[in-house]
């Protein structure tokens, strides 16, 4: 009788985990850690790309404004169109073309070109991160 009793309630204990459960448990909760930060750095890459690229023409449109207002293109122009007379009174020449040099303009112009550049250069380095995450999004 109790041996019945036994078999009858036997699925009502508590049953032991099977090996290994507490690992894979483990595994499972790193491996969604790095599914987000993964997430928040291809979101950060991707937002910091169309940012730094949406910024260029502005910074260029600043740029050629600046150049055309310090008068630096009648100093190249000259300067290009009489060489030797250039390469006599370079000295001259020099210091007024380095003076109308619209420096703001080219800081802004390079500053968003070099972070363009740079996100574009870390996206496409961590691009396997998110062929990584796509791959594994897609089998969830």
């Amino acid at each position: 009788m109790r041996q019945d009793f036994e078999k009858l309630f036997s699925h009502l204990k508590p049953a032991e985990p099977p090996a290994g459960l507490f690992d894979r448990i483990i595994l499972a909760i790193k491996r969604e850690q790095e599914l987000r930060h993964t997430k928040r750095l291809v979101f950060g890459f991707a937002g910091l790309l169309v940012v730094s690229f949406a910024v260029i023409p502005f910074s260029w449109s600043l740029l050629a404004n600046q150049i055309e207002s310090s008068g630096i293109s009648y100093f190249i122009s000259a300067a290009v169109s009489d060489f030797g007379t250039f390469f006599l009174l370079w000295q001259d020449f020099s210091l007024p073309i380095l003076e109308s040099l619209p420096l703001a303009g080219m800081i802004a112009f390079a500053a968003s070109l070099g972070m363009a550049v740079f996100t574009l250069r870390l996206f496409l380095y961590r691009k396997r991160l998110l062929l990584n995450y796509l791959i594994s999004y897609e089998y969830r």
